[in-house]
């Protein structure tokens, strides 16, 4: 068991990676031995866009092609936006889940039978906060982001029988790209950190055990779950 975290030999993909968390867990995985593969729409080697299929395969066929199989795939693709409900288009509320749940359905379809090969396959899928809790004005992301442990746990029901072992992550508030706008010396940065016990935002390290575990020998009894990494806030209740 005390090699249980280490990851030399397996081929880890990590969709969503050019920055932000995927970047960090891409960088972590590879850390503790992982071969990682970096994959996003704005990768010049690994490239891989969710929202098109073909994209997802050819991703897999070089993978395979190069290194000959494959053992972790880490949906981190994903966006946001703040809109008031009303005024969200059926387009914007489509192409939210199109890349935030069909994108990672698509991408667990195509690397299943790969992962299924392997004979110890781990899935992790990044959810979110707003998977358990409702923020203002981000509803389209809540809903696609709470799909996605849905979909977490019964791809982890089917896939048990395959050696598949599936979970997610929810990260806590982490200034990245995506949100640095929404919360970085805003009232709503201020009011996630009063609902923060820890009193800080997330560093994007502090992602990358979780990661480690469920792609590890570790979580080889592990399927079906959701980790919050948030520093206590789904814990919280009042703070003052």
């Amino acid at each position: 068991m005390s090699s249980c975290l280490d990851l030399t030999g397996r081929v880890a993909v990590v969709i969503g990676a050019t920055s932000g968390l995927g970047q960090a867990i891409a960088l972590g995985l590879a850390k503790h031995g992982a071969e990682v593969v970096p994959a996003g729409r704005r990768s010049p080697e690994w490239t891989a866009d969710v929202t098109k299929r073909e994209s997802l395969e050819a991703l897999r066929d070089a993978v395979l092609a190069k290194f000959g199989h494959l053992d972790v795939l880490v949906n981190a693709a994903g966006y946001t936006s703040r809109k008031p409900t009303e005024q969200v288009s059926d387009e914007e509320w489509s192409d939210m889940f199109d890349t935030n749940l069909a994108g990672l359905v698509r991408a667990c379809q195509v690397f299943y039978p790969a992962l299924k090969a392997s004979g110890k396959g781990r899935i992790i899928n990044i959810a979110s906060l707003g998977s358990f809790v409702a923020f203002h004005e981000v509803t389209a992301y809540c809903a696609s982001k709470t799909a996605v442990i849905s979909v977490t746990r019964s791809l982890a029901c089917e896939w048990a029988k395959d050696g598949i072992c599936v979970n997610a992550i929810a990260p806590g508030v982490f200034p990245t790209e995506l949100n640095g706008n929404l919360i970085l010396g805003t009232e709503r940065g201020k009011e996630l950190l009063m609902r923060t016990p820890m009193g800080r935002f997330g560093d994007a390290e502090e992602l990358v055990g979780a990661a480690v575990l469920f792609a590890s020998d570790a979580a080889s009894f592990l399927t079906g779950q959701c980790l919050a990494v948030d520093g206590g806030f789904l814990a919280s209740g009042v703070n003052q």
